[in-house]
């Protein structure tokens, strides 16, 4: 690899807000917060907004399209182009 052109490789706070939920780990993101960690040592954090413990997906929640339906529906709004 070249010398010096990569960012620096460290370990990193992510913090999602809206479920109270933070884990450590390794990553290129930077910040000027810091957070103290359970280990005692204090590493950079960044605020997220989403992450695996609030998205709909990985939490159950998420709503499932009726994709068949729309397409019907669109065939009756429209027409069957044949």
């Amino acid at each position: 690899m070249r010398e010096n052109i990569h960012p620096p490789y460290g370990p990193v706070v992510f913090r999602d807000r809206a479920a109270n939920h933070a884990f450590l780990t390794r990553s290129t993101m930077t910040s000027a917060k810091t957070i103290e960690w359970e280990d005692g040592n204090t590493y950079p954090v960044v605020d997220v907004e989403i992450s695996n413990v609030s998205h709909p997906f990985y939490t159950g929640t998420a709503r499932v399209l009726d994709t068949a339906g729309r397409v019907e529906r669109f065939e009756r709004r429209y027409g069957k182009q044949d």
